[in-house]
């Protein structure tokens, strides 16, 4: 086995909306997310129940009806098929897993 070490999350800019696959599997699926201050990743539905962490900055996560103000090093699970959408209060990055 050949180990890999990546900077795919380090390197990715904060511009508008950036999502990049890091992992993908049958069982698993890592996204990595960036938003810039201001910006939003607009209405969508997970196809997985998935768990967001974030890595760095603070962002808005909406889920029926209620918003969660989620920052550095905290985690929020939510199920597939349920709308939701993140607005960035700075520069965020986050993970899903799903």
């Amino acid at each position: 086995m050949i180990y890999t070490v990546g900077n795919q999350i380090a390197d990715q800019p904060f511009d508008n909306l950036q999502i990049k696959k890091i992992v993908k599997t049958d069982a698993l699926e890592i996204l990595s997310i960036s938003l810039e201050k201001g910006a939003t990743f607009p209405e969508h539905r997970s196809p997985k129940d998935a768990q967001l962490i974030v890595l760095e900055g603070n962002i808005v996560f909406h889920i029926n009806g209620n918003s969660y103000q989620l920052k550095t090093q905290q985690n929020f699970n939510f199920l597939k098929a349920t709308p939701h959408f993140v607005k960035a209060n700075e520069n965020s990055k986050f993970l899903i897993i799903r």
